[in-house]
């Protein structure tokens, strides 16, 4: 009962004070250009980092990457941007 009411909650609150769903849920933000820049927020940190993989981790689930000559342009606490030629984005529900 607890979890639905904080969900309604959540919702309202996004409803009234025009936020986004992923400041408010706690989503990964993803922002692409093309297949050779992608850039993450709101992430839980780096778990595998390759030239051809990369693998974050997220509140609930992981987030994987997959292309070839990654390199890592900017990493934050929160925040990631990769460059490189990006073939694949997948998320890995637990």
């Amino acid at each position: 009962m607890a979890k639905k009411w904080r969900q309604q909650m959540r919702n309202w609150i996004m409803t009234k004070m025009e936020l986004p769903a992923d400041v408010m849920m706690d989503l990964p933000r993803i922002t692409m250009i093309g297949q050779l820049h992608i850039y993450i927020e709101n992430h839980r940190g780096l778990l595998t980092f390759t030239d051809k993989e990369v693998r974050l981790l997220l509140k609930q689930g992981q987030l994987l990457i997959k292309g070839e000559a990654f390199v890592i342009k900017t990493i934050l606490p929160e925040e990631i941007m990769l460059e490189g030629k990006i073939n694949s984005v997948l998320y890995i529900d637990n």
